[in-house]
């Protein structure tokens, strides 16, 4: 390899593609095979590192909700990536020879993932001693510049036929099944799932009305195609469940969905949440006239108006900051009406950097109720479960975060010495919600 080419694979890629042109296409292409190699390489370091600090987590690791999280707040990874890492590298602990092949970069990060998710839960007729067997069968599947995913995932299955019991048909064990939903970087949601045949049924019986092509008033065929039928048939699904169901309580609320918008926002004409403010420099990005959502975030104005057209209307009133004024404060559990103003303020967990939506957290008292601390907006917080026992001084635990509720009337962390000596205050994690 020539030192050009050299330099193009350690080097940084600023500036790089004005001398691409010296190299020629084979060099092109062992300059892509060596960076891929390159990755590979570092991801096993990378999961390396992460495991072991998720065994001697310190104060910045237990505040962020783990060593996942952590990773994310401080590199430019989703947090479901970042847990993705984590998970992968505790997963792989018991598995040395799938380690050893992940780590000298003969296995991707996602044929690991399949590997050891087969290992931790392999077919039910399968004998303990014939796992490093498989285990071998999977390797050789996914090592190598011909691996893929379907490669690997076709000796999954082969192997789940071989071992299969008379216990439990995989069509019948609800025990694999699983949902996945999570949100893409432009706002959508992408969901997942693989059911038991019984679990198919229902959902395929629930849409089978819902899914069916509907010719136009003047006969002209439905121009949706299968799947978009089906995703507004699913869409169908969901709201006449949330309209007609008996839903319990989820964070204190009847599920359903849940919009937040400034009331001059819902008005009739945009013009008003666009105006500027008095001194001239214009509206702060939590003025902006957008909706938010509890899961999901941003919703445009003109998609809250629509929703607001058919709704139940709630009403708090805001300060000059954008704050919650108080209602009710006197009784030690927090009222529906308080923890509706608490969700308008914190939009989530309230920690620095958690993205925990509303309906798990709890309402916090700053000042305890034991010690006298009123159940009043400027006492409260909302906090995930994680971050609330951390309030609540953590096992392992050796700083000790403070809140206090600034001049604007919203909640501000400071951190312990050991994370922060100069224990500067840090602004309640709203500005990644609105």
């Amino acid at each position: 390899m020539s030192v050009l080419l050299s330099d193009v694979v350690s080097g940084s890629a600023v500036g790089l593609r004005g001398r691409l042109w010296r190299l020629s296409a084979a060099e092109l292409r062992a300059a892509a095979i060596e960076a891929s190699a390159e990755i590979l390489r570092l991801e096993a370091v990378r999961v390396a590192v992460v495991d072991e600090l998720s065994l001697r987590p310190d104060d910045q690791v237990i505040a962020s909700r783990g060593v996942g999280c952590w990773l994310a707040a401080n590199t430019m990874l989703q947090v479901r990536d970042g847990k993705k890492i984590a998970a992968l590298g505790a997963a792989l602990r018991p598995f040395p020879a799938v380690t050893a092949r992940f780590d000298v970069g003969d296995c991707s990060f996602d044929h690991a993932v399949l590997i050891v998710a087969f290992c931790e839960s392999p077919p039910k007729g399968m004998p303990d001693e014939a796992l490093p067997r498989c285990v071998d069968l999977l390797l050789a599947a996914a090592s190598g510049v011909e691996a893929t995913t379907t490669k690997v995932r076709n000796v999954i299955a082969t192997l789940e036929r071989v071992f299969e019991s008379d216990e439990i048909p995989p069509a019948e064990d609800i025990d694999r099944n699983e949902l996945r939903i999570a949100s893409t970087l432009n706002g959508r949601v992408v969901v997942r799932g693989d059911f038991d045949a019984l679990t198919g049924e229902m959902l395929l019986s629930a849409l089978s009305n819902l899914t069916m092509p509907t010719p136009a008033p003047d006969g002209t065929p439905d121009s949706r195609s299968a799947a978009k039928r089906t995703a507004d048939g699913f869409t169908e699904l969901i709201r006449r469940y949330l309209d007609c169901a008996k839903t319990g309580t989820d964070g204190g609320q009847r599920p359903h969905v849940n919009v937040h918008i400034n009331a001059r926002d819902l008005a009739e004409h945009r013009d008003c949440a666009a105006a500027p403010s008095p001194d001239g420099v214009g509206v702060a990005v939590s003025d902006l006239d957008v909706g938010h959502m509890p899961w999901l975030g941003p919703l445009s104005v003109s998609q809250t108006r629509l929703l607001g057209c058919d709704c139940f209307l709630s009403t708090v009133l805001l300060d000059d900051h954008g704050a919650p004024l108080d209602a009710k404060p006197g009784k030690r559990l927090v009222s529906a009406e308080q923890r509706v103003a608490l969700i308008a303020r914190d939009k989530g967990c309230a920690f620095p950097g958690c993205t925990c939506v509303p309906a798990w957290t709890d309402a916090h008292h700053i000042r305890h109720w034991a010690n006298g601390g009123p159940t009043v907006m400027n006492n409260l917080v909302l906090l995930c479960r994680s971050h609330h026992r951390l309030m609540h001084r953590k096992s392992g635990f050796v700083g000790k975060w403070e809140i206090r509720i600034g001049a604007d009337n919203k909640p501000w962390f400071i951190p312990p010495p050991s994370i922060d000596p100069g224990q500067h205050p840090r602004p309640a994690n709203t500005t990644f919600k609105t």
